[in-house]
Order: structure tokens, then C-alpha cells, then sequence
């Protein structure tokens, strides 16, 4: 087919996503937007454009063998940085550059359905699939990083670096690199069309199937357009996955921190549990001194608390506290993580209308 639709999928499944229709040479032909329920749109090669910040992009040194047997490796090389199984997965992956690296595009194998089952709805059957974030360019230099707003996220694209993210949280990923942002429309669409035409990636070919092997496509697409408008399950389910993905990322970071700190913690143990009972354990930052200091202030914070008493010894720094309500102590333990330290509670009890605990002060 000599044209092109792209189609970027919104933010949530209840908007329009933005669409254009190209030609060979990449010029926009069409502007415009799918909508459920509009009218049945012409067969052409379809790209979709979907969230970056679902998708985790890594450049690693793979093996060569099949397209099956080098993803298993990549997934295997990337087990630190995900928390669910490989068989939830899916690794797409894109050309070796001249390093000798491939780019690897990592989504959870619901997510990606959830995607494919949203353009059905629209009558579209995607044959490309791409993480806006590789849509922008690779910046000339190390310490620079190509940024453009897709939906409601901004995606970065640096060397070695693919993502998209939180507009608030771009300055603490940066690090220092400067930030060349893309704004203008026109050099935004010229990016897309470029995109569609030579995607750096097709997270569809890491299915270990062929677009054209499920046959139940528009059934189910039927199917799945009567249901969305009855209901917003479809959009239940997208929200979910992409809140499951990116919980599962997080914790997979914690986890690993975890064992980086603390090296001898087992294999069968929870690493972030375990590193923080080690850390509030610990002795506070600066020793009793600082402590105690930092406990008088949080109390002085807390309208009504009294610090009772306070001990150094050889099990650390522990205090007896006094204060009106419950959530008072997680007033007082807010207040001493703002300074690095930990406040466990260790045994509390109601006496006389106030609320009295044993705490033992550790590092945070």
C-alpha cells in the first residue's frame, strides 16, 4: 500500500487520538482524528504511536540467533530491572548499531493487547507499533537531550536513552544535559512521518506472531465497540495495565537498591523489607547527639507531644513519647525521615486519653 495512517493512542481510551494519513515520501495527506463510531476507515498500512512511558528501552550486546532466541537473551539480560515473569513480557527488538548494540523495547504482554484491542474498536489493525519516545532523534551530543510533549507526557531521547515522562520530572533526569525541546507542530509531524516510514522499532514483532495470524481481529473488534459504549471496561483495563506496569518497574528498581546496599541478603528474602529493617536498625546519622535533637524538634512539631525520655546504649537510640491521637506519630515519624532518620515504633499504649510508645530512632 502506498499510503500510511499514524495514529497516535491517547492518554485514555475515551479521547480521540490524533491521526494523519501519509504518502510514500512521508508528506501529510490528512490530518485528523479516530473517533469510536466514525465512519469505517480505509485499508492502509497502520502505525501506531503509544505511550513511552509504558515501555522500558535498553541498548545492550545481544547475541546473534533467532528473533526468539535473541529476545530470551535480552529479557535475560534486563531480569534486574523487571519484576514480572517473561512470559508477561514482550522484547522488541531494532537494528545493531555501529557499537555493535541492539535497541530492546520491553511491555507488558497485557498492555500491548489492551492497545491492539483499543484500535480494533476504531476498526484499525496496527501493523507497526512504536514508543513515541523513539520517534524523536538521537541528539549530536553526550550532554544534550532531544524533548517533545506526546499526550500528556514529555518524552526524552538521549545516547543510550529512550523515555517519556512527567513534564515536572524531566530536570532530575537530565541530570545537567540540556533540554532541546521540539514544539512546533509542523517539525512534530515531519518526526512522526519519518517514524512511520523507518520505525527504529516494532514492538508488534516481539509477539512471536505476525499481525495476520490472529483471523479474529474484526470480530472482536465489533465486539469490543458495542462494549465500550456501554461501559468504560476497556479503559478499566488500560489503566490497569499501565498502573500494574509501571508499579512493577518501580518495585524492581527498590529491589535492586536493596540487594546493591545490602549484598548478603538472601535470595528467597524480600529485599526491600530487609533493607529497611537493617536501615531503621542502624545507628541514626551523627550519632545521639543528632538524635536527640532531631526528636526534639519533630516532638516540638506535634501540638501536645512530650518526649518523656531518652536513651543511648549499645541497641541504639530509644525514646519514650507522649501525644494526643494516633496519627500524631505519623507526624512525628515524617518528620524525622525529613532528616534522614527513622522512628520505629516498638509498643504503644493508651494512658489516661493520650497515647504513649516506646520508639527506637535509626537511619532512614
Amino acid at each position: 500500500m502506498s499510503r500510511i495512517r499514524l495514529i497516535l493512542i491517547p492518554p485514555s481510551a475515551t479521547l480521540p487520538a490524533p491521526c494523519l494519513t501519509l504518502d510514500a515520501q512521508g508528506n501529510v495527506l490528512t490530518r485528523g482524528v479516530a473517533e469510536l463510531g466514525g465512519p469505517a476507515p480505509e485499508p492502509m498500512r497502520t502505525v501506531a504511536v503509544v505511550p513511552g512511558a509504558d515501555v522500558l528501552i535498553r541498548w545492550l550486546p545481544l547475541p546473534s540467533g533467532s528473533p526468539a532466541q535473541v529476545a530470551a537473551a535480552a529479557l535475560y539480560a534486563l531480569r534486574d530491572e523487571l519484576a514480572a515473569p517473561a512470559d508477561r513480557l514482550v522484547a522488541a527488538l531494532g537494528a545493531t548499531d555501529p557499537e555493535g548494540r541492539r535497541p530492546v523495547a520491553v511491555v507488558a504482554r497485557s498492555l500491548l493487547q489492551a492497545w491492539r484491542d483499543y484500535l480494533e474498536t476504531l476498526g484499525l489493525r496496527p501493523d507497526v507499533m512504536l514508543p513515541d519516545s523513539l520517534v524523536l532523534p538521537e541528539p549530536p551530543q553526550a550532554d544534550r537531550l532531544t524533548a517533545a510533549v506526546f499526550g500528556a507526557d514529555l518524552a526524552l531521547r538521549g545516547r543510550d536513552l529512550a523515555l517519556s515522562l512527567q513534564p515536572d520530572l524531566a530536570e532530575a533526569v537530565a541530570a545537567g544535559r540540556a533540554l532541546d525541546r521540539i514544539g512546533r507542530a509542523d517539525e512534530i509531524e515531519r518526526l512522526l512521518a519519518a517514524a512511520a516510514l523507518n520505525p527504529a522499532i516494532n514492538l508488534l514483532a516481539g509477539t512471536g506472531r505476525g499481525v495476520e495470524a490472529d483471523r479474529r481481529g474484526w470480530k472482536r473488534a465489533a465486539a469490543l465497540a458495542a462494549a465500550l459504549v456501554a461501559s468504560p471496561l476497556i479503559l478499566t483495563l488500560a489503566a490497569a495495565g499501565h498502573d500494574a506496569w509501571r508499579a512493577g518497574q518501580a518495585e524492581a528498581r527498590a529491589e535492586a537498591v536493596a540487594r546493591r546496599a545490602f549484598p548478603d541478603i538472601a535470595p528467597n528474602a524480600d529485599p526491600v523489607a530487609e533493607a529497611t529493617r537493617r536501615l531503621a536498625a542502624a545507628p541514626p546519622p551523627g550519632g545521639a547527639v543528632n538524635a536527640a535533637a532531631a526528636l526534639f524538634a519533630a516532638v516540638e512539631g506535634v501540638e501536645g507531644a512530650e518526649l518523656d525520655s531518652l536513651t543511648a546504649d549499645t541497641r541504639g537510640v530509644r525514646a519514650t513519647v507522649t501525644y494526643p491521637a494516633y496519627q500524631d506519630l505519623d507526624a512525628l515519624q515524617r518528620a524525622m525521615a525529613a532528616r534522614g532518620m527513622a522512628l520505629t515504633d516498638e509498643s504503644t499504649i493508651d494512658d489516661q486519653g493520650k497515647v504513649v510508645s516506646e520508639v527506637r530512632v535509626g537511619g532512614a
